[in-house]
């Protein structure tokens, strides 16, 4: 958060000054794919040679209202490297709102999943279903809810590459008179959640907060409605609010529940729960640091021989509130940290094992993941602050990228971070422009393919009316796109082919006529017209775009 807030200071002092706004736009970063913006990453720790292999896999978005501009252009899940180079885009892949972005097996194959549907950020759920891509970026499955029950946005998990937890939003009327409501407050969310046969999609287990653990066991009381207030289905108090699920090789699962500041390790068989990390009703005497609250993302991580003792991670946000600093804010940390906590079941102690803490002290307020990576590293991802960090083992960071940049930047929140190996077989043709320079007297032929990860160079071909090919170059793939500048103007239609590591081809693109080359407008400066002057700035505006107004600050 302090990050943020030094940021806002900066661009607020520029902006009575100069006014000079140089914001960061991917428009037109992609000349063959000038259709893309995907965010431009902020990285102020590059990655060191100890990072785990793989890409990162995020779905940034917006955390204010739509219209002001804050946050990614196009809000979409996304493969990216280290770099911040676009590998995969899944803008318009999903429909309406896509979060906790994931790689997966099931069923042999290498898979995506994504949540997709509403998003109620006041209340801090969503409804819609979970869509499954395979490594061609084509759908073949989407899942949702069982036992005529509504799919939340906070979970999905693949067991064994059959099954699937997820989490469920389940208003219910109540009488809560015995926690403080009024005659008229009579909603309560009960906050279960279902194992499913990812195939059949039959409901193999439900469990419901409501039948094991009491109202009062919530943090965010029901007046004065921090986690809604009770007088409808849709402002039900949401006392207990599971955010994560998993489930050990025994049978049994462990569940995070964000406004009941514990976690809980349930029986997989009766329900009962067997323990209880944090919160009013802890099982265990806690250690320094073990403490957590409003957390996310709790995954078993290993267990002794004798069953003794558990470690477990998960990410601790200590905080709940508005991210714009208004309304009523709950803090327990001076910042968020991922951790690894273990618990030991005969002495009924936990001790912190290892604490992740943000480079910029950042505080976040909702969502975060932290990730136990396979050489032992972790990667944290910060929530409504907008970034990841890679730590070593040791809590050393390694690497740590704000989501996006400049104005954009501000706004910007992720649910999950994450890092996985990826192999992409995109089934759509790669994209191909040759532009005609005429100032220079140059062609440059763009070429790009969207999530494909085989590509090592790339060839260039000009094709004549015959259709025969005269090579013309080629080029080593270093990034999304690769190019080939001309020292030439007139040529025929131009093709590009893509070579493996191998060398072996894999497809060629279409044959493509010259176009000419639009040169972008270099605006340096923009002077605030005097409406808008209005006060102190109501609104600070680039290009059109509305970038934030001062009752935002």
């Amino acid at each position: 958060m302090l990050a943020k807030q030094n940021l806002l200071a900066s661009l607020l002092t520029s902006a009575l000054t100069t006014i000079n706004i140089p914001l960061v736009c991917a428009n037109w970063k992609y000349k063959s794919r000038p259709d893309l913006s995907p965010p431009a990453l902020n990285i102020t720790i590059p990655a060191t040679k100890d990072v785990e292999k793989g890409f990162l896999f995020v779905a940034p978005f917006a955390g204010y209202p739509e219209g002001t501009h804050h946050g990614p252009a196009q809000a979409a899940p996304y493969i990216l490297t280290d770099t911040g180079d676009l590998v995969w885009s899944g803008f318009t892949y999903f429909s309406i709102w896509a979060t906790n972005f994931q790689a997966a097996r099931y069923k042999g194959q290498d898979i995506l999943f994504s949540f997709e549907g509403s998003h109620n950020a006041a209340y801090g759920h969503g409804h819609g279903h979970t869509t499954f891509l395979n490594q061609n970026y084509e759908t073949i499955k989407e899942l949702r809810a069982g036992n005529h029950r509504l799919t939340d946005k906070h979970e999905f998990h693949i067991v064994n590459e059959e099954t699937a937890l997820i989490q469920i939003y389940h208003p219910v009327p109540w009488n809560l008179t015995a926690y403080g409501a009024s005659e008229e407050q009579q909603w309560i969310v009960d906050s279960r959640f279902q194992e499913l046969n990812i195939e059949t999609g039959e409901v193999l287990y439900e469990w419901s907060s409501l039948d094991h653990v009491d109202p009062s066991e919530g943090y965010l009381k029901l007046n004065p409605g921090q986690a809604g207030a009770g007088y409808n289905s849709s402002d039900a108090w949401d006392y207990f609010h599971i955010n994560s699920v998993d489930k050990d090789a025994e049978g049994n699962y462990l569940i995070s529940a964000r406004d009941a500041n514990a976690a809980y390790k349930i029986n997989g068989t009766t329900g009962e729960i067997i323990w209880q990390l944090s919160g009013k009703s802890t099982s265990f005497k806690l250690g320094h640091g073990v403490e957590f609250a409003f957390q996310h993302h709790a995954r078993f991580v290993s267990k002794s021989q004798d069953g003794k003792k558990e470690v477990i991670s998960l990410y601790d946000n200590s905080a709940h509130g508005t991210e714009n600093g208004h309304g009523n804010e709950v803090h327990f940390y001076k910042y968020s940290r991922g951790k690894i906590i273990e618990v030991d079941t005969e002495k009924w102690e936990a001790r912190l094992i290892q604490a992740f803490n943000p480079p910029d002290n950042l505080l976040s307020k909702s969502q975060g993941s932290t990730q136990l990576l396979p050489n032992g590293n972790a990667l944290v991802n910060w929530g409504s602050e907008g970034a990841v960090t890679e730590f070593k083992s040791d809590g050393t960071p390694i690497f740590h990228a704000y989501l996006d940049s400049g104005y954009l930047g501000i706004g910007v929140e992720n649910y999950r971070g994450f890092r996985y190996n990826w192999t992409g077989i995109p089934n759509e043709a790669p994209a191909i422009v040759a532009l005609q320079d005429e100032e220079t007297a140059t062609t440059s032929i763009y070429v790009s393919w969207n999530g494909d990860t085989r590509t090592r160079r790339w060839r260039f071909y000009e094709v004549n009316s015959e259709g025969h090919r005269s090579f013309l170059g080629e080029r080593k793939r270093e990034s999304f796109e690769t190019v080939l500048k001309l020292d030439q103007v007139e040529v025929n239609k131009v093709q590009a082919e893509a070579l493996d590591a191998r060398g072996v081809s894999l497809v060629s693109t279409s044959a493509v006529e010259l176009e000419a080359l639009i040169h972008e407008h270099k605006a340096t400066e923009r002077k605030i017209p005097k409406q808008e002057k209005a006060g102190l700035i109501p609104w600070l505006t680039f290009k059109g775009q509305k970038i934030f107004g001062i009752g935002e600050l």
